[in-house]
């Protein structure tokens, strides 16, 4: 799968990207119809402490997955991402073997 980084109002660091790459890599072994992956992280200047949000947009080969999540870190914002995502494509999957 490919993945495409895209940080906004600060410079991302490569242990940032593994993680979240290594996270979106167990995607494709619960489904290998991935097409490919655009993760688009901010930091919003906001007075709260929840100030990073991460999106993450999956396109599959017959549809599209989209996921926002707000968090302290862009660690702890990935892995709800993640739980949710996964819930996405056993709704993906559930429809598929149904039709």
């Amino acid at each position: 799968m490919v993945i495409d980084f895209q940080s906004t109002n600060f410079k991302a660091d490569q242990k940032l990207l593994d993680f979240i790459s290594s996270k979106l890599a167990k995607l494709d072994h619960l489904y290998n119809r991935i097409v490919n992956a655009t993760v688009y992280l901010k930091v919003n200047r906001v007075a709260d402490k929840n100030n990073k949000t991460l999106e993450i947009k999956i396109n599959l080969a017959e549809t599209q997955l989209f996921v926002t999540e707000h968090d302290r870190s862009f660690e702890a914002a990935t892995d709800n991402a993640m739980t949710a995502l996964k819930h996405q494509l056993d709704k993906v999957k559930t429809k598929q073997a149904s039709a």
